[in-house]
């Protein structure tokens, strides 16, 4: 059977927008901080992998207060849910296809 590498996002390309998805399809919602600790990894390297998976409307953003500090909370889409799953489909069909060889 073979494997068509059109059905791999380019969206997932990223280590980090993996590791983000991977959070926000286990969990209901991630919060910032609490995702840069994981990830370890910077603001602004978080920031711009979570601005990439916003515009591709993978991701959903929650912004609150708790008492006075700000709290943004993330959260995947349908479509982002989908996206990731196909995604990690189409990867585990080409580790099978490599394994029959």
């Amino acid at each position: 059977m073979k494997i068509s590498f059109d059905k791999l996002d380019k969206a997932f390309e990223s280590r980090v927008r993996l590791q983000i998805m991977s959070v926000l399809a286990a969990n209901d919602r991630y919060d910032f901080n609490s995702l840069k600790e994981l990830l370890d990894i910077t603001d602004g390297n978080l920031a711009s992998h979570l601005k990439a998976l916003e515009k591709e409307e993978y991701i959903t953003v929650h912004k609150s207060f708790l008492g006075r500090k700000p709290n943004t909370n993330y959260e995947a889409t349908l479509k982002g849910k989908t996206a990731f799953k196909e995604h990690l489909n189409t990867l585990e069909q080409l580790i099978k296809q490599q394994k029959t060889k």
